[in-house]
């Protein structure tokens, strides 16, 4: 049985055998057990980071340390309202800062501290701890968003090089071109991130939606 430590463009933290493209972590979620307590996060410092750095080992929820957390690629993992890592991904955290430095017209540059204080308003309701969407025209939505159809909310779909798919842990199934006709659908990506986007921050999504290794 695997471990209950990956995570969905929903934000939920799921039983999954695949292996993902990159860690994350929210604080410490398990106990003794390696089993999720009723928390799902500790703080608002939610991050993506590398599988490898340094030559750094962690034995995977070791009791007392973080827990490490698993994402398909970045694309979902940005949907589920995580930002990249200042240390073992300096260069896309930089190129993601400058992005939301763009996207929300600010005229400084913004720290870790300042994006994860906006993004953890973003990220769930207080009330059900329940992803927070909002509704929005799909063709307003740039490259690397997620949203779900209000008929089908428990399939994430995502926006790619004007198509549409469908994710799974294992990685997207084609659902073919975005309709002519626009509609409104309901974005799961924080409304921060979809700023950051559409700014030009580019994520790693799946090897098997962009053909690369």
């Amino acid at each position: 049985m695997p471990l209950q430590n990956r995570v969905s463009p929903f934000g939920d933290i799921i039983s999954d055998q695949g292996r993902g493209l990159f860690m994350g972590n929210r604080g410490i979620l398990h106990g003794n057990t390696r089993t999720l307590a009723k928390a799902r996060w500790r703080h608002a410092h939610w991050i993506i980071c590398l599988t490898s750095f340094k030559s750094r080992r962690r034995t995977v929820m070791t009791p007392g340390k973080y827990t490490e957390l698993f994402f398909s690629d970045e694309a979902s993992a940005l949907a589920a309202g995580h930002r990249p890592c200042a240390e073992c991904r300096r260069a896309a955290y930089n190129d993601f800062r400058s992005a939301w430095q763009i996207g929300h017209d600010l005229e400084h540059q913004v720290g870790a501290n300042e994006m994860d204080r906006v993004l953890h308003r973003q990220r769930v309701n207080k009330s059900d701890r329940r992803q927070i969407t909002y509704r929005a025209p799909l063709s307003s939505l740039p490259d690397g968003a997620f949203f779900s159809l209000t008929t089908d909310s428990g399939t994430a779909i995502l926006k790619y090089n004007n198509q549409l798919w469908e994710w799974s842990f294992a990685g997207y199934t084609p659902l073919g071109q975005i309709p002519l006709r626009d509609e409104m659908v309901d974005v799961r990506t924080p409304q921060s991130i979809i700023r950051t986007l559409a700014a030009g921050y580019t994520p790693v999504f799946h090897p098997n939606l962009t053909g690369k290794d």
